[in-house]
C-alpha cells in the first residue's frame, strides 16, 4: 500500500460508522483479488502464460471491476472512506498482476513486456482503467465531504497531507494509465469505454484537481484526442477537457 493510501486509511479513522453500502461489493472484490493472485502466481510458477478469458478468471476480474455494482451505489457519502480506498486498492493491485506479467526486475521498465500484456490483455486493462477512473472520482468527492465534515481540530497535518497526496495522485493517474489505455487500445470499444469514464467524470476532475494539474492534464492531453482510434472516444475527450479548461 502506496504512503497516500495509508493516509487516506488514517483520514477516515475518525468516521463514525462503517456505511453499509459497498462493504459488501468490496468484501466480494477483495475475495476476488486474492484469488486471482494465487491465480497468477500459480501460472507463473509453470512458465505460463494467465487466460484471462477462462471463465473462472473472467469472474473473478468480474468481481474485482464491478462496474454495474458500482453504478448501483447509492450517492456518495463521507462514511465512504471507510471501504471505497480498499476496493481501489484491491482493483490496482489486480491490474498490475496482468499489465507487468513476466516483466522483468530492474531500474528501467521491461516495456517489450509491458507492451506484450497491454496488447494482450488490452479490454480487461480498459476495464479496469474504465473502473479505477470511476472509483477515484467517487474517493474525491467522498474524502472532500469528509474533510468539510471535520472539526478544525481533527484537520491535522497527516490528514491534510493524505488528502493533498489524493489529489495529486488523481492527476497523475489519468495522465499515465488513460494515455495508455487510450492510446495503446487496440480495438476502438477499449478506447470508448476509457474515454466515457472521463467523461462522466469530467465536473469532479474540473473542480477537484489542483489549478497547476489541470492545466498540465490539458496540455498533455491536448493531442490524445488525435491519437484515439475512435470517433466517440474522441468526442468524449474533448467533452473531458472542455470541462477542465471552463475551470483553468
Amino acid at each position: 500500500m502506496s504512503i497516500v493510501r495509508i493516509l487516506l486509511v488514517l483520514l477516515a479513522l475518525a468516521a463514525p460508522a462503517f456505511a453499509q453500502d459497498g462493504i459488501h461489493e468490496l468484501n466480494a472484490a477483495r475475495d476476488a483479488a486474492k484469488a486471482f493472485k494465487i491465480y497468477i502466481d500459480g501460472v507463473a510458477k509453470k512458465g505460463g502464460r494467465p487466460d484471462l478469458t477462462r471463465p473462472d478468471v473472467a469472474a473473478m476480474l468480474g468481481r474485482i471491476y464491478d462496474l454495474d455494482a458500482f453504478g448501483s451505489l447509492p450517492p456518495p457519502e463521507a462514511s465512504d472512506m471507510n471501504w471505497l480506498p480498499d476496493w481501489f486498492d484491491a482493483a490496482n493491485a489486480s491490474a498490475k498482476l496482468f499489465t507487468f506479467y513476466g516483466a522483468k526486475p530492474g531500474p528501467q521498465p521491461d516495456l517489450p513486456a509491458v507492451a506484450r500484456n497491454m496488447t494482450e490483455y488490452g479490454d480487461q486493462y480498459a476495464t479496469a482503467v474504465s473502473f479505477m477512473i470511476r472509483g477515484m472520482a467517487r474517493e474525491a468527492v467522498a474524502g472532500q465531504m469528509f474533510w468539510n465534515e471535520l472539526p478544525p481540530e481533527h484537520r491535522t497535518r497527516i490528514r491534510e497531507e493524505g488528502f493533498a497526496g489524493l489529489r495529486k495522485n488523481s492527476a497523475l493517474f489519468i495522465l499515465s494509465t488513460v494515455c495508455a489505455a487510450i492510446q495503446g487500445a487496440s480495438k476502438p470499444a477499449n478506447a470508448r469505454l476509457v474515454a466515457a469514464a472521463l467523461r462522466d467524470t469530467r465536473e469532479v476532475w474540473a473542480n477537484y484537481l489542483y489549478p497547476q494539474d489541470r492545466a498540465r492534464v490539458i496540455a498533455e492531453l491536448a493531442d490524445l484526442p488525435k491519437w484515439a482510434p475512435d470517433e466517440t472516444a474522441r468526442a468524449d475527450l474533448a467533452t473531458f477537457t472542455a470541462a477542465l479548461q471552463a475551470v483553468n
